[in-house]
């Protein structure tokens, strides 16, 4: 619907940079839009003068009134016999509904989780995991073709760290129960053990047994788990390395290899070679980057920790220094969690004594809960996880309040038991409820759109309790089953679209859609 609004606009302004926007306040429409506020500066006219010329070169039957208002707002009111039509395409396209070609089949790496295999994945890697997943979901949806990915820093100091820890020795760094499990399952040679060997075993014992059971749990599957490691034996990083030198973009001072990023966009050059030869990770990182693009990716995303700020700007340096567009890299900072109950944070790592596992959190609360929850906020918002509210099975509970619409869409259809809807009469649908149910429901295509372009998988919680909330009002105030036969074939129809969309959103947080509750 916004497109069609904006080809009319751009029709009868001849510009393009403009905003359409959703409506808060119904007296304004369902959508405005300021173009031309825009136009009349450029015109040096008077904009309500321009904004009544635009509205008098725009036809339509998508509309019932195009209004001028304020200072030079446009405002659309959506014409009855519109929204009914798109009842009709919801119903005929059920769970592709909502499908886009936006993506254009664009090959995009979404790299997230990557924690380090030298513990169990905590509320961080909860919060990026979920945000990872769904917004693969959503820009598989919006038509690109999407690989998740995970990478596995499986060498370098915190491998030998945590070959230490699992030793006992004095430069132990890990502690908690999967470390003593850990130092009785690994078997030892005589005499002072190599902890980088120790620390590698460990590792793969961290990430077979721990980590990827976990995301199992989190019903997260990847496409590709990638290695640092055979970066360093396929002599890639090497070979990175020796081609930011040809272009002259290293340096060598105090016997370390410089990379040049300060003069590409970052804040200062970064080590790639320490004087005793070992490589840093950034020089992993950057043959790591290189590797993702000779892969043919034409954008990478990645879903770092609140630690890793301005890590990006250092990697778009050496993208640009390899030849690669700076912004086909895009990052998501993921900001801390914290868990509260009764008031106080609440820590109940029983396995580790020093954080809490996301398999803890998803035992207390369930996958669902955790889902939901951890999408509702916006990734660069630090977050309070409410232990008291994602208990609660009530309608307090957003999730269990989503859930419940669904449940009660399917108990309708159930008591509507064998009545076939045959071409449902829409234009019975009259009420200002049925209405503004089916104004929510078209709303789902522009949900994907946005969040495929700005990474805000926020939407997706937020639209399926908007939803949840236009549906209970249509309950309350309409009939559903009645002895008006056509206008009760009317609103089961307007219900199976609206356990379709719900059904559609739910599958892409990746929460369960229950028939009964």
């Amino acid at each position: 619907m916004r497109e069609q609004i904006k080809n009319l606009i751009k029709k009868a302004s001849s510009i393009d940079n403009f905003s359409v926007e959703i409506s808060n306040d119904k007296s304004h429409g369902d959508c405005s839009t300021n173009v031309a506020l825009i136009l009349a500066k450029k015109l040096g006219k008077n904009p309500k003068e321009v904004a009544e010329g635009i509205k008098a070169k725009i036809r339509s039957d998508l509309f019932s009134k195009i209004e001028v208002a304020g200072p030079g707002f446009i405002n659309f009111f959506i014409a009855e016999n519109y929204l009914k039509k798109q009842l009709s395409i919801i119903l005929k396209e059920k769970n592709k509904f909502g499908n886009l070609k936006i993506g254009k089949g664009q090959k995009v790496n979404v790299e997230f989780v990557s924690a380090n295999p030298t513990g169990p994945l905590t509320l961080g890697n909860g919060r990026g995991g979920f945000g990872g997943d769904v917004l693969a979901n959503v820009l598989n949806k919006a038509g690109y073709k999407v690989t998740r990915e995970y990478y596995i820093n499986d060498m370098g100091a915190q491998i030998k760290k945590l070959g230490h820890s699992v030793i006992g020795d004095a430069e132990a760094v890990y502690k908690g129960e999967y470390i003593l499990n850990l130092r009785n399952k690994i078997k030892r040679p005589k005499g002072y053990p190599d902890p980088e060997k120790v620390g590698e075993k460990a590792a793969k014992i961290i990430l077979d047994k721990m980590i990827k059971p976990s995301l199992k749990k989190m019903g997260i599957k990847f496409d590709v788990w990638f290695s640092e490691k055979d970066l360093y034996k396929k002599g890639e990083v090497d070979k990175a390395i020796m081609e930011l030198t040809k272009k002259g973009f290293t340096y060598e001072s105090e016997r370390a290899v410089w990379f040049k990023s300060k003069d590409i966009g970052d804040d200062k050059d970064r080590v790639l070679a320490r004087a005793d030869g070992i490589k840093t990770y950034f020089a992993s990182d950057i043959a790591y980057l290189k590797n993702k693009f000779k892969r043919g990716f034409g954008k990478l995303i990645m879903f770092l920790g609140a630690d890793h700020y301005g890590y990006i700007p250092r990697l778009k340096a050496a993208s640009h220094a390899f030849g690669f567009e700076k912004d086909n890299i895009d990052d998501i900072v993921m900001q801390l969690v914290r868990l509260f109950e009764n008031g106080k944070e609440v820590r109940m790592a029983k396995r580790t004594g020093i954080y809490v596992t996301i398999d803890e959190l998803i035992d207390e609360v369930g996958l669902d809960v955790a889902r939901f929850f951890f999408l509702m906020i916006s990734s660069n918002t630090h977050m309070n996880f409410n232990l008291d509210l994602a208990k609660e099975k009530s309608e307090k509970n957003p999730v269990f309040k989503v859930q419940y619409a669904y449940a009660r869409l399917s108990s309708i259809l159930r008591k509507a038991g064998k009545l076939n809807i045959k071409n449902p009469n829409f234009k019975l649908l009259t009420e200002p409820s049925e209405l503004e149910l089916i104004k929510e429901l078209i709303k789902f295509p522009e949900i994907i759109e946005d969040t495929a372009k700005d990474y805000q998988t926020q939407r997706l919680p937020q639209y399926a309790m908007s939803l949840t909330d236009a549906f209970h009002k249509f309950y309350e105030n309409c009939r559903v089953i009645s002895a008006d036969k056509k206008l009760t074939m009317a609103r089961l129809a307007l219900v199976v679209a609206t356990k379709i969309v719900l059904k559609n959103t739910l599958d892409l947080i990746g929460v369960s859609a229950p028939e009964k509750m």
